[in-house]
């Protein structure tokens, strides 16, 4: 199928080429950032949970908590990236 044809076809679908990109990028970000946010609260929770159990380990599992977070909004970033790549590409 060629561009033109995958084009037509989503003009017909949404409106305009324009439309379909909007639609597209909006889900990719949305899609993209629910998973990063289930993680970081995950991670939060059971990161305090540990501090109350232990309050001594607290600075031990603050900066492994805080890495762990920037991993998983690392993953967030990257859907980031490709819905303006989709959107203006």
């Amino acid at each position: 199928m060629a561009v033109e044809e995958v084009a037509g076809v989503a003009s017909g679908i949404f409106g305009s080429l324009e439309g379909t990109k909007s639609i597209a990028a909006a889900f990719a970000i949305g899609v993209g950032a629910i998973g990063p946010a289930l993680a970081i609260g995950k991670l939060a929770g059971k990161a305090l949970e540990a501090i109350g159990r232990n309050p001594e380990a607290a600075s031990k599992v603050q900066t492994s908590m805080i890495l762990a977070i920037a991993f998983a909004e690392a993953i967030a970033i990257y859907a980031l990236v490709m819905a303006l790549i989709i959107k203006f590409v």
